[in-house]
């Protein structure tokens, strides 16, 4: 494995290339031999490394004699192809391995087109590079060799295929965007955050799900959404959506686009970080703009420090707030360590966009109750025994009340309340 770094990275080999040696391990393979890290001021237009570096790699490669080589950049078609006769052994760059992991973890027939259309929008201008085995030959018209028609002919069949798969995926993210909208119903909650953050461990701990969980990059890719029960018996959905990573192929965010489309929607985004992790900081900053590249203000997240248990200096989190002013919480997902602490805050957060209610109705109409426990258990149950007249408290968020609103009869009156009786205080009685 090797990697070539500008000015300002001052990270060891061991450190700077640890999350490659992490793509590496979540696309199952091992990796072998010296790592090889350069620092260049430019890159090297024809290999990206400098002539003596390329040389340190071709002795490490004939001593090993690996697969293949991981470059931790991307490359150009160009590099790749050089690197490749030089080193005499295929060449894999960031996005290519990056790529591979989400053609292996897609599960849905979405995920799976949109790893298509980016594989295939990485190879279309490194076809040339596929048929570097093949004869061109020069000359006047009919003299053209195998190679170059095999070439335009590969160039429109992946032209060709990548605008299908385009067309295809437009009515995808249609059908997802109806799907989004319709549950405006509900109070939604996105989790964001670096691959490898805790998402999974903590939609498992909060609604008891069974979802995969593993110690490697991108062990979710596809979003997924999940009913939660806050303690007063109200119903939000958590989404889970694929970690984010730094220097993120621009072409896979815009693919995976409909992916992120139930998460960035959402009414609170949960930005997980994993606080033990060394280059934490630089994580931080690489989902704030991945989130600012999709149109979405990553201020407006309520930042969550996993993994709290393993912080051993007590400055860690206060250094990574430095300059943010968005809340927080630090908890433990795998331990359920200040688990409690985030769900007072996601459930003050749903209070601040929700209405506080009452319905009134004669006490025989058992469909009200029934049609609010659709949203969650009412807050307060309270039964006036000389008029018959029952009163149902609940809070809910604008669009659950409209709801509620039209699927009430008549006879059922519902009396909004600016804000929440003092503990305590009993509510009005039902004249």
């Amino acid at each position: 494995m090797c990697g070539a770094r500008g000015p300002g990275c001052d990270a060891g080999v061991e450190v700077d290339l640890s999350e490659a040696r992490g793509l590496v391990f979540a696309a199952g393979a091992d990796v072998v031999g010296i790592e090889v890290l350069q620092r260049r001021s430019v890159p090297d237009p024809a290999t990206l490394f400098g002539k003596g570096k390329v040389d340190e790699i071709r002795r490490e490669v004939e001593r090993v004699r690996p697969d293949l080589v991981v470059v931790d950049n991307d490359l150009t078609p160009a590099q790749a192809r050089n690197l490749e006769k030089y080193l005499q052994v295929r060449v894999v760059d960031r996005s290519e391995l990056i790529l591979d992991i989400f053609a292996k973890r897609a599960k849905t027939r979405q995920a799976r087109l949109q790893v298509e259309l980016a594989q295939n929008e990485y190879l279309s201008p490194r076809l040339r590079r596929m048929w570097t085995h093949l004869e061109r030959m020069e000359g006047a018209i009919g003299t053209r060799g195998p190679g170059e028609t095999q070439l335009e002919t590969d160039k429109r069949l992946l032209k060709g295929r990548i605008q299908d798969l385009r067309e295809e995926l437009e009515v995808i993210e249609e059908r997802k965007q109806r799907e989004v909208r319709s549950r405006s119903d509900h109070f939604t909650i996105g989790l964001v955050g670096y691959t490898n953050a805790g998402k999974s461990t903590l939609l498992n701990r909060l609604t008891g799900a069974d979802e995969f969980v593993a110690d490697m990059l991108f062990a979710t890719l596809d979003t997924r959404t999940r009913q939660w029960s806050l303690p007063d018996g109200r119903r939000v959905l958590l989404s889970d959506t694929v970690g984010f990573l730094q220097r993120l192929p621009h072409h896979l965010v815009a693919c995976f686009h409909a992916t992120l489309e139930e998460a960035l929607h959402a009414d609170l985004l949960l930005h997980v970080v994993d606080a033990s992790h060394p280059d934490a900081l630089a994580q931080m900053s690489a989902v704030e703009a991945v989130l600012e590249s999709l149109s979405q203000d990553p201020r407006g997240a309520l930042i969550v420090f996993n993994k709290s248990d393993r912080v051993v200096d007590p400055i860690v989190i206060p250094s990574l707030l430095a300059g943010r002013s968005a809340n927080w919480v630090a908890i433990s997902a795998a331990t359920g360590a200040g688990v409690a602490e985030l769900i007072d805050h996601v459930a003050k957060s749903v209070d601040e966009r929700s209405i506080l209610f009452d319905l009134v109705h004669p006490v025989g109409d058992g469909r009200v109750e029934a049609l609010l426990r659709q949203y969650g258990a009412p807050l307060l149950d309270e039964l006036n025994a000389e008029t018959g007249i029952r009163r149902l408290r609940g809070r809910l968020t604008p669009g659950q009340l409209g709801t509620l609103r039209r699927q009430l009869g008549a006879g059922v009156d519902v009396v909004v309340h600016d804000t929440l009786p003092a503990s305590g205080q009993r509510s009005p009685s039902v004249e």
